[in-house]
């Protein structure tokens, strides 16, 4: 008998070592998100607003239905050669590095400041990274076809751990980063004193991701209005673990995508900023804004915050999921929210659940939906900790007394993580009882 059982576990190993190739492993578990202990004591599974289901990269074949963009991938730049650019290497420019690189290659961008590198990216699938301190882009004039610092034309492209400055044309709405169609991701980067921080056009099928980086400083001379953040009518956008402020008439982040999912930012315009909306949707679109701390300076010229729909249908999908975010206006007349539902369409959903408000401003109900469990404190209940002046303390009665903001389109609305400074976020504990508001 013993005999049998070595024999049978022998073949068993054989054959699943026969099934993958020699000197590889087996491809890794469809994730499915992480786990939380509601509300009734069940454990569920969240799953990520803003992420497609496990399975749908391996289905990109398919055609979405509504609501359901497919998530594509920004393949590894490995198979390519790896170009070094600075001061004491045989590459010196950027520019020189972008008449070089092939698809698939990885150009790394030593500390220090690169003046008038303005670019047009025409690789097909590029990473492009600073090594060490952040290497620093300065326009210093410079641009590319009169758009942007770096312009990308069609590409998978990952950029990291850049900042770009100065960027000015002739037209005003010059951009740190044009993006034009394509697959472009932009982490752990900084977008200062630019006209626009990052823009991006109107191609249905562009998808811009942003991932803990930094936005502000925009310019106050006369021109186009100088958005932080602005995408036009593209597929999706995602933006998370971010930092804007210091806006100029301009609005933080604005997004005509047909979806949004702006998870555990940090939208706060501060003492020096004067910035219109801090987030608009303007034309409708699936929108998810989850866990961000939103919040006006005394300066703005504009009394909402938070905008949707103000030009109008242009999505067949429309609904804005506002789930633990903590709202702050100190105007008397301000409004959290605003929802134009006299340009949208009746079936419109708006859900409204959670959220810390902080000031005097008004929020109610504007379109069918949910609308539950948002709670109004006055600024001085609230504390610092680790330099973000938004946290409710220990002793606060609203702590840990949050219900459940439960699932819509199969996805959890509840937060999974929060923001920390300068740029990023950190894991929330699994199990923990929910806060009202963005710092749990």
């Amino acid at each position: 008998m013993s005999d049998r059982r070595h024999l049978t576990t022998a073949l068993l190993l054989f054959s699943l070592t026969a099934a993958v190739p020699a000197g590889e492993l087996p491809s890794a578990p469809d994730e499915l998100g992480s786990i939380r202990r509601n509300e009734r004591g069940q454990l569920e599974v969240l799953k990520p607003p803003g992420e497609t289901a496990p399975g749908a990269a391996r289905n990109a074949d398919r055609q979405a239905g509504p609501g359901q963009l497919l998530q594509q991938r920004i393949p590894a730049a490995t198979s390519g050669r790896i170009i070094v650019v600075g001061p004491q290497e045989p590459v010196r420019s950027i520019q020189e590095a972008a008449r070089i690189a092939r698809d698939g290659d990885t150009i790394e961008i030593r500390s220090g400041e690169y003046r008038q590198q303005a670019v047009v990216w025409t690789q097909a699938r590029l990473t492009i990274r600073g090594v060490g301190k952040r290497p620093q882009l300065i326009a210093d004039g410079d641009h590319a076809e009169g758009k942007a610092l770096w312009v990308v034309r069609n590409a998978n492209m990952l950029i990291e751990n850049l900042e770009f400055r100065g960027a000015r044309v002739p037209d005003g709405n010059g951009a740190g980063i044009r993006l034009e169609k394509g697959h472009l991701k932009v982490v752990r980067c900084a977008f200062f004193d630019n006209e626009m921080g990052i823009l991006a056009g109107n191609f249905a099928d562009a998808v811009l991701e942003v991932e803990d980086s930094e936005f502000g400083q925009a310019p106050r001379h006369a021109g186009a209005l100088h958005h932080l953040l602005y995408v036009g009518k593209i597929a999706r956008l995602s933006v998370r673990g971010s930092r804007f402020q210091q806006g100029f008439r301009g609005h933080l982040l604005k997004s005509r995508a047909r979806e949004s999912a702006i998870l555990y930012n940090l939208l706060v315009d501060g003492p020096d900023g004067s910035a219109s909306y801090e987030l608009e949707f303007p034309n409708g679109g699936l929108a998810w804004v989850i866990g961000n701390v939103i919040g006006q300076s005394d300066t703005t010229d504009n009394p909402e915050l938070v905008s949707y729909g103000a030009e109008g249908r242009h999505w067949p999908d429309n609904a804005l999921y506002l789930a633990h975010n903590t709202l702050l206006d100190s105007l008397l007349a301000g409004h959290y929210l605003r929802v134009w539902t006299e340009k949208m369409p009746p079936e419109t959903e708006v859900w409204a659940l959670n959220n810390l408000l902080v000031g005097q401003g008004v929020f109610a109900p504007q379109a069918r939906g949910r609308f539950e469990g948002n709670r109004s404190i006055d600024r001085s209940l609230l504390i610092d900790v680790d330099g973000l002046p938004f946290r409710l303390p220990n002793n606060s009665p609203l702590r840990g007394t949050a219900t459940s903001p439960g699932f819509v389109r199969e996805r959890s609305l509840a937060p999974s993580a929060e923001f920390r400074l300068p740029a990023g976020t950190r894991p929330l504990p699994v199990g923990s009882p929910l806060t009202v508001g963005a710092l749990q």
